[in-house]
């Protein structure tokens, strides 16, 4: 497993050695990429390692490239967006209560889940400040819209933040980072089961809020957790008053309604809406749709905020884009996570051009449903299980003894 080599394939060739590790190479300056010897370099880097070759653009003219309106955030289109979800959510509950037929339920559960991870995404987008110019009107609309579906917004900010500053650093990512070789094979046999054996990951999120990913530690509800700096811990402890407000809300549902109408109305939906959160965060960063193409993760010196950035996906979910306020829309989202949700799309086509093959197309979706997302989403879990315990720039191994029977077996 230790095996070092060089990756060589051609700049348009789709795929890496499946075990290979690269090894260090020198940064390009992006700044004398201009001149004739930095093309050249450039160019042998391209033979060598593909996409993963440092990229001949700087984050300096993908800025440039995106229009100037883009940038500004308008606090009463957010709202508006917020208005109609919270609506649509209302709306689906009261109809349901309303029909109560055997019928109709397992379509409520759908749309109702889709509609808790929209909500999901607007305090995303508050987490980011891209929801209004006002820190504390975002941090106000985060923790309401976030505690309604139990999530700790602050916490979660906190550490997605994290993500965003080390997106693509196999040790430094989080949440959906690579396991290094040793921690996988470190993994109980419980732990292996929930993280790589499809669909059981789909349901991990509230875990992952819990205890993190295995290698790390900490809990997003914990004010003293490593997850957070001393000044952060009042932030976190007003995030678990909002989740204890919920959490109120809801007994006094059940005392009222009955706990079989709490869990039609709400633990249902709510576990669609994890499963949605898995699947697209998950795909954001697995699973290109060409089987053949490797994602680069990086170590040390050979990763960059750019170069990490430019490994996220596109990806197109049919008729849900503009329900789930185009978090399809995610290579230019990481880069750049202040751009409002409603000018991704328009950014995104005008930095094409400066991005080249470095951006991957994403595939149209057949039809309104997003079918074709299932097939990268089955196979990445598949194949996807770990990463070489060194190297600067590796690709995820397939563990070939990895089956129901064996992880519970621990073997």
């Amino acid at each position: 497993m230790g095996l070092r080599a060089r990756v060589r394939y051609s700049f348009n060739s789709k795929a890496a050695p499946a075990r290979a590790i690269a090894a260090p190479i020198a940064p390009v300056s992006n700044r004398g990429s201009r001149t004739q010897k930095a093309a050249d370099q450039h160019a042998r880097l391209k033979d060598e390692l593909g996409l993963a070759a440092p990229p001949p653009f700087t984050l300096a003219d993908i800025k440039n490239a995106v229009p100037e309106h883009c940038w500004k955030k308008n606090t009463f289109r957010s709202f508006a967006f917020l208005a109609l979800d919270v609506a649509v959510v209302a709306g689906l509950a009261i109809g349901a209560q309303t029909l109560d037929a055997w019928w109709a339920w397992p379509l409520y559960w759908l749309a109702q889940g889709t509609m808790f991870w929209a909500l999901f995404v607007v305090g995303h987008d508050c987490g980011h400040g891209s929801f209004s110019n006002s820190k504390r009107l975002n941090d106000l609309v985060g923790n309401i819209t976030h505690s309604s579906i139990l999530v700790p917004y602050h916490g979660w900010r906190i550490s997605h933040r994290t993500h965003h500053s080390n997106h693509g650093h196999v040790e430094n990512d989080e949440s959906w980072h690579p396991l290094s070789e040793d921690i996988y094979k470190d993994l109980d046999p419980a732990a292996r089961l929930g993280r790589l054996l499809f669909p059981l990951p789909l349901f991990a999120f509230p875990f992952y809020l819990w205890k993190r990913s295995p290698g790390k530690t900490g809990s997003h509800y914990d004010p003293e957790s490593d997850l957070f700096v001393p000044s952060e811990q009042k932030l976190v402890k007003t995030s678990n008053r909002f989740l204890q407000g919920m959490l109120a809300v809801l007994a006094g549902c059940t005392l009222w309604l009955g706990p079989l109408a709490v869990l039609k109305l709400y633990v249902l939906p709510y576990w669609l809406n994890v499963v949605w959160l898995d699947v697209v965060t998950y795909l954001h960063h697995h699973g290109p749709h060409d089987a053949e193409e490797r994602m680069p993760w990086y170590r040390g010196e050979d990763w960059s905020y750019l170069r990490g950035g430019l490994t996220t996906l596109d990806r197109d979910y049919g008729i849900f884009n503009k329900i789930h306020h185009d978090i399809g829309t995610h290579v230019l989202h990481h880069l750049f996570p202040q751009i409002p949700h409603y000018h991704l799309e328009e950014a995104t086509e005008a930095v094409k051009p400066v991005l080249g093959p470095y951006y991957r197309e994403p595939e149209k979706s057949p039809g309104p449903i997003p079918f074709h997302l299932v097939e990268p989403l089955v196979r990445s879990f598949k194949n996807d299980n770990f990463v070489a315990n060194e190297g600067s720039i590796v690709y995820y191994q397939a563990d070939p003894e990895l089956s129901t029977s064996k992880v519970l077996k621990g073997q």
